[in-house]
């Protein structure tokens, strides 16, 4: 069962914030640069999508 109803902050540089967001049986990793991962079921594994995402800029 999910355990959260709105947006995780995982991580925040200095140009980039990046959050996950349930979007009903999937979680959806995204940054505010544009970028958006692809609908996982664990939030896990969204939240390590962010993380590949922000270590890489």
């Amino acid at each position: 069962m999910a355990q959260q109803d709105g947006p995780e902050r995982v991580r925040q540089t200095a140009e980039h914030l990046t959050s996950t967001t349930d979007q009903g049986r999937f979680c959806v990793a995204w940054c505010s640069c544009g970028w958006r991962g692809p609908a996982r079921r664990a939030r896990s594994q969204a939240r390590a999508d962010a993380a590949g995402h922000a270590a890489a800029l």
